[in-house]
């Protein structure tokens, strides 16, 4: 464990207004002693932390004062600053809620005048008319009514103008809503004020009840039944709209039950009321004229789904359950609620009301135990465990037990333990141990396979309700089931919890019926011994997700049982050691054997501290020669075990002893150079966990060192013992940096080299300089000099990019550029290097000129170098004694440089790409020039005007780039546009495919085809009459003149490497530079008409590419500027997707024969313009356009009529695998899996193959999202695979459907012979229905039945 250093309080000051200033002023004495003087030095202060103390003092005084100076001028005037700073202060500022807490104790004769002062604040603030104040003043009414006694009565006193302020403001919130509909962020921050004033209305009712005792409010001229009535009105208008948010929704169906509950007479007929409305058969003249004005519409009109759940939730919520205060009609309102929610389970397949619903039937269980403790025997037969109710339950839980979402598992788990409970509070304790439900609902849940993750927690309910014994009693070998289970990591965690239950529950229950001595032979026998039977003989990931989630809490459990463990692990370990007779004690490469048992064992307790490494030594428990054998084993985890044993403590403060830094030097000698990333993972992990221990406790011996020297009789041998563990310390970091260093010479391998790299980063970062009164044991810039410094350097030519960056991370971390250059050559020779890797034909060598530039403007020579270059000199101008920081200035000064290249290079290019290809690639310039923008602060930058014409230069070669390599990747045929063939007949159908991307061209070079190696020119207008005409190659030739071979692959690569770092520049320069809204604006670099034009740019690009590679990154630069608009202030720039979006889908439908969009290739780009555009809707949003979008994909992939045109078609099922792939969209998307496999099925019956084609991907794609991805070979698992029920309670369109596509399937005969033949969607359905199977939990309450399927298949 690692302490973390505490975050300091940061309290906002309150400051008070001048005209309050000085008349708390005028009553402040000289002596600054009386309460306003007090008071004024408290407001004058600047610090809120110490403004607490000080309210704390003033409270006191406050309260010591007598009953005749509670009336005196002073005092009210200090108690009218109180308030205004009460109401002033923010609602999450501690400063308020101290103030609140201390005023809560004031004398009686100050507490009146104290609510007069509030009374007068809360008047002023209730008086707001200005929109954006109204969720300062709700908050303020919030804080009043919680917990605090002078808010209260405030409240009180103002309780009518309280609630015609709450009134006016749900009204004009509504109606500014209403005018901002298509403002994002304006709406969600509206919604969340409305959400907060419907949360402060309930609060008024159920906090402030004294006003509504009696009966005068409630006639009908009160102006508090009026506002009653109108907020009520207000609240079922927000309930019935499903525009808003979901949380206003439910939180108004909470609001409209607190206030009909309120307000509804009589009492007794209030549960009537609500079951009527949920079932939809209220009589308008059976209500009262109020409520029928007030929520008229949730009388007559019909309610969808959401609302009845909401105004279930409100009346489970709001009503009264316990003691059966109700009655009779209050348990007939419990079950019509049951009803109705069991009846939504296969309506509502949206993911935020799937949670909603499983959480209110959660709810609804506990309020059915409510009700239980004293209800009639009627409603005890309705809902024991043999009841059609209790049946429903259950059948929802197995439905949901191993849903997608969490949440709803979770509350399926809750919804199954009060099931349990629910039951046995209906029976009577004669009948307990006869009653069957327990015993055959147990034999159910054992005759599951255990790849059923629900059937663990259910099980674990069970436990806990009929003990383990009678779980065992059924099968003894079910604790070793479940640990056979655990090599699967999905279910490893499930089976995990479920044996804790169990061997705790059986551990409570021997010790109740037997002597130490006897039960914990017999629990050892159950619970350890098959535990330490795995751990020697078990496969490596069975054993690894044993001792990760289940060794730790059985030792937790039973700490003695280490003992147990460790004596026969470790006779078996000794007794083969050295021997070659028994491997399987030993271990191999694929068991851990005794050893690796006892390794694993004796890391888990000693990282639990269940003991020390000094007691293991000393007490004999492991040998120094059998740590070393762990150290270097076969097994990698056994390595780590050991190691784990030597790095992970309790305590991250114990100290090291000289045998654990002896191992460690012995473990990094023989383990750099892993060869499996999870394992060098791990090491890197655990090496850091160790510096951090050495950190902390070197830190410790350095606080007793000092205390030590205070006291006057110090033994030298005590304090010479703290200095020999800290040199011992320095010493050790030392040895490890020299090993790791000495690991980093050339040619050395990139695990050792990502290992040695990170060990490196750790100590650099816990081991930094030291802060305030820390000690620094060690640091690792004492350790570097000018070789090592090269030796990292050399790090970045690695083929490896996550090397480069490591060596970068620890350059950076050394400040190691000072070590380096003591004369500019040396920065002038690295200098150039990069410029000539940024050209390299070879793409990892621009990364690391990339990494190596970013090193070196660190620097403040390179300004010099760059100047120096009489080449480019001339086209900037900086001077060195500007203002802005070294890395600014060097910044600015490389990317002119590189931008100055870089255009000459395009002009060369414009003549002949294919020379650019071969000698100067592009895209490396371009790499580099983002490269070196991404570390630059560029929202704090000093060189404005500088940096402005920068981005507009780098945006006008970014378009002049793509200019000239845009033509390649957006040619049909971009893979081989590049003539490599040697006969005219060749070259002659290569003219014909230029000619066809010729009014997009405009290199000279593709008014002709070349030839290479060969001496002839083809005359390519006498080719159209046939004639063969002879043809001279032109040869391209390289930087040093000689002839260079220029072949397909060198100029695609070229181009899509090139359109790839332009998207990337323009998405970074989107992303991160300050926007430029006003044109006159000074801290903006990026201009609006710059934002939309880069805009433009990407959506012709994504459109019209047809090389993935330049598609794909140009669709991550895409996404930056998209997650850019849909956050931006500026109307015109926020709704642009919105505005892209319609027209790609309109362009889509319109199947216009002159659209550039790419039909073939799985649609291009398309699918990921348009995931970009969905992916930047707000999260929190109603998901509109998703919807939208979905809809209209999912028409135009099934589409009613047959069309002569199917590129539509071919369009939407390309696009909606691609979002269903999508895992941005998250279970947004779940709603439309069965309109996706239906338009998947009917697809592949289609005549034309590009639908076939698009809809098997597209049917892929689902089987993979709904069933998992498939991790195993086995085809009869069950892994893969769910229960009928399940299935078609996800998606119940899809019965119908598959039904009748196997009936159209198994009557499908060939019309001459009269034979079944075999029918296109055959096989797809088949492949549905093998991965479902029925499950022992069907019962007959299931209208989903499979046997339907069963004849149709048979034929």
């Amino acid at each position: 464990m690692v302490l973390k250093k505490k975050k300091e309080i940061q309290v906002d000051a309150f400051v008070l207004e001048c005209q309050e200033l000085e008349t708390l002023r005028s009553f402040a004495d000289a002596e600054d002693q009386n309460l306003a003087s007090l008071l004024l030095h408290c407001v004058q202060l600047s610090d809120g932390i110490h403004q607490i103390y000080s309210i704390k003092q003033i409270v006191t005084l406050l309260k010591k004062m007598d009953r005749n100076s509670a009336c005196s001028p002073m005092i009210k005037c200090c108690l009218d600053v109180v308030g205004v700073m009460y109401f002033s202060l923010g609602a999450k500022n501690p400063l308020k809620k101290v103030l609140a807490s201390s005023l809560n104790g004031l004398p009686e004769q100050l507490t009146t005048e104290a609510v007069h002062s509030f009374v007068r604040c809360l008047k002023e603030e209730l008086k707001t008319t200005d929109l954006c104040l109204y969720r300062k003043v709700m908050d303020n009414l919030a804080s009043c009514m919680e917990n605090f006694s002078l808010g209260k009565a405030s409240i009180k006193n103002l309780f009518k103008e309280v609630l015609q302020f709450l009134q006016k403001s749900v009204l004009e919130i509504q109606e500014e809503n209403r005018q901002l509909s298509g403002n994002s962020i304006a709406e969600t921050r509206l919604m969340h004020d409305l959400l907060m004033a419907i949360k402060v209305s309930m609060m008024l009712l159920q906090k402030v009840q004294e006003n509504f005792q009696g009966s005068l409010w409630k006639k009908p001229g009160s102006l508090v039944w009026q506002s009653m009535c109108g907020l009520l009105k207000s609240f079922t208008n927000f309930l019935m709209d499903e525009g808003l948010l979901p949380t206003v929704q439910t939180t108004s169906g909470l609001a409209v039950i607190l206030f009909t509950k309120t307000m509804f007479e009589p009492v007794e007929k209030l549960p009537c009321l609500v079951s009527d409305l949920l079932l939809h058969s209220v009589k308008c003249a059976s209500v009262p004229e109020w409520f029928v004005s007030s929520c008229g519409r949730l009388c007559t009109e019909e309610l969808s789904d959401s609302v009845l759940l909401f105004l279930c939730h409100g009346a489970l919520a709001m009503l009264e359950w316990k003691n059966g205060s109700m009655g009779e009609n209050g348990e007939k309102l419990l079950l019509d609620i049951a009803l109705v929610l069991l009846s939504l389970a296969s309506r509502l397949k949206e993911s935020n009301m799937a949670v909603s619903l499983s959480r209110i039937l959660a709810i609804w269980t506990n309020s059915a135990l409510d009700v239980l403790e004293s209800s009639s025997q009627n409603l005890k037969s309705s809902l024991n465990g043999n009841s059609n109710t209790t049946g429903k339950l259950l059948e929802y839980v197995y439905t949901h037990w191993e849903h997608p979402l969490d949440a709803v598992r979770h509350q399926a788990k809750l919804i199954f333990k009060n099931i349990l409970r629910i039951h046995q509070a209906t029976l009577k304790e004669s009948v307990v141990k006869s009653d069957p439900f327990l015993p055959v609902l147990t034999e159910s849940l054992l005759s599951l396979e255990w790849h059923v993750k629900g059937k663990y927690a259910s099980l674990g309910c069970l436990v806990e309700c009929v003990g383990v014994e009678n779980i065992l009693t059924v099968d003894r070998t079910i604790p070793a089931q479940i640990l056979d289970v655990m090599g699967d990591q999905s279910l490893a965690p499930y089976a995990s919890d479920l044996l804790e239950t169990m061997f705790i529950n059986h551990k409570s229950h021997l010790i109740s019926a037997f002597q130490k001595t006897i039960w914990i032979n017999h629990w050892h026998d159950t619970w350890v011994s098959p535990l330490l039977l795995i751990l020697c003989e078990g496969n490596p990931d069975q054993t690894t997700y044993v001792i990760d989630y289940y060794l730790p809490k059985l030792l937790k459990c039973s700490p003695d049982s280490l003992s147990y463990m460790i004596k026969i692990l470790q006779a078996s370990a000794d007794a083969n050691i050295g021997k070659k007779i028994n491997f399987l004690s030993l271990g191999s490469c694929n068991t851990r054997g005794a050893l690796g048992a006892l390794m694993a064992c004796l890391r888990t307790a000693r990282a639990h501290g269940h003991l020390q490494f000094r007691d293991i030594m000393r007490d004999g428990l492991l040998s120094v020669g059998c740590v070393k054998q762990g150290l270097v084993h076969q097994h990698n985890q056994v390595r780590i075990d050991a190691l784990g044993l030597l790095c992970e403590t309790h305590r991250s403060t114990e100290i090291l002893t000289m045998e654990e830094m002896q191992l460690i030097q012995f473990f990094i000698t023989y383990n750099l150079n892993s060869q499996s990333p999870a394992v060098r993972q791990q090491i890197c992990s655990l090496l850091k966990k160790l510096f951090c221990r050495i950190q902390e406790s070197s830190q410790v011996l350095y606080k007793l060192e000092q205390s030590k020297t205070k006291q006057e009789l110090m033994k030298e041998s005590a304090k010479w013992d703290h200095l020999a563990t800290l040199q011992q310390y320095k010493d050790f970091m030392s040895s490890i940096c020299d090993k790791l260093f000495e690991a980093l010479f050339p040619g050395s391998s990139h695990p050792t080299r990502f290992s040695s790299l990170t060990i490196l980063g750790s100590i650099a970062e816990i081991f930094c300089a030291p802060e305030g009164q820390m000690q620094a044991v060690f640091q690792l810039a004492q350790e570097i000099d000018p070789t090592r410094v090269q030796t990292l350097i050399q790090c970045f030519a690695s083929t490896f990019e996550e090397v480069k960056v490591l060596a970068f991370e620890l350059l950076m971390k050394l400040h190691a550029v000072f070590f380096l250059f003591q004369d500019s050559e040396n920065l002038h020779l690295l200098f150039q290097a990069a410029m000539d890797l940024s050209i390299s034909t070879k793409p990892y060598d621009c990364v690391t000129a990339s990494y190596l530039l970013n090193f070196l403007i660190h620097h403040k020579g390179l300004l010099n170098v760059c100047l120096n270059n009489q080449q480019v000199a001339h086209a900037f101008q900086i001077d060195e004694d500007m203002s802005a920081s070294t890395m600014e200035k060097n910044t600015l000064a490389v990317i002119k440089y590189l931008l100055a290249n870089l255009e000459r290079e395009i002009f060369q290019a414009e003549k002949s790409l294919l020379q650019a290809a071969a000698s100067f690639p592009m895209y490396g310039r371009v790499h580099c020039i983002t490269g070196a923008l991404q570390q630059l602060p560029l929202n704090n930058l000093t060189l404005m005007t500088e940096w402005r014409q920068m981005v507009t230069k780098l945006i006008l070669m970014s378009y002049r780039l793509s200019s000239v390599v845009s033509p390649i990747v957006q040619s049909s045929s971009p893979e081989g546009l590049i003539p490599m063939d040697t006969d005219s007949e060749t070259a002659g159908r290569l003219q014909m495919i230029l000619h066809e991307i010729q009014p997009r061209d405009t290199n000279d070079y593709f008014t002709q085809a070349k030839i290479l190696k060969e001496h002839h020119r083809v005359d390519f207008a006498k080719l159209t009459d046939d004639e063969p005409v002879e043809n001279v190659c032109t040869e391209i030739r390289g930087k040093e003149g000689q002839t260079c071979d220029v072949t397909a692959q060198m100029v695609l690569v070229c181009c899509w490497r090139s359109m790839k770092e332009i998207s990337l520049l323009l998405g970074m320069l989107c992303k991160l530079l300050p926007l430029q809204t006003v044109s006159e604006s000074s801290d903006g670099l990026i201009t609006v008409e710059q934002v939309k034009d880069i805009g433009d740019y990407f959506k012709h690009h994504l459109l019209q590419s047809r090389h993935r590679g330049a598609f794909e990154l140009a669709y991550t630069g895409f996404v930056m500027l998209t997650e850019i608009l849909s956050r931006c202030t500026n109307e015109s720039l926020r709704t642009l997707p919105q505005q892209w979006l319609y027209n790609v889908l309109e362009e889509i439908k319109s199947c216009d024969p002159s659209s550039k969009l790419c039909a073939t290739r799985r649609s291009a780009g398309i699918p990921f313009y348009i995931q970009a555009l969905l992916a930047s809707e707000p999260k929190k949003s109603k998901t509109n356009l998703l919807k939208m979008t979905m809809n209209e994909l999912i028409s135009l992939a099934v589409p009613v009529n047959e069309s002569p045109n199917i590129i539509p078609q071919v369009h939407a099922l390309n696009i909606l695998r691609a979002l269903f792939r999508d895992t941005r969209f998250g279970e947004n998307i779940i709603p439309y899996i069965a309109d996706g496999i239906q338009a998947a099925i009917l697809g592949f019956t289609s005549p034309v193959w590009a639908v076939r084609n698009s809809s098997t991907l597209l049917f892929s794609t689902l089987i993979t999202r709904i069933f998992g991805v498939k991790r195993g070979k086995d085809e009869n698992s069950k892994k893969n695979r769910m229960t009928g029920r399940e299935f078609f309670s996800r998606f119940p369109t899809l019965y119908p459907f598959l039904l009748l596509q196997l009936e159209v399937v198994a009557r499908t005969m060939d019309c001459e012979t009269g034979e079944l033949k075999l029918h296109p969607s055959l096989f797809l359905l088949l492949l549905i229905l093998g991965k479902l199977y029925p499950s022992p939990m069907d019962g007959t309450y299931s209208a989903l039945s499979m046997a339907p399927f069963v004849p149709f298949i048979m034929r």
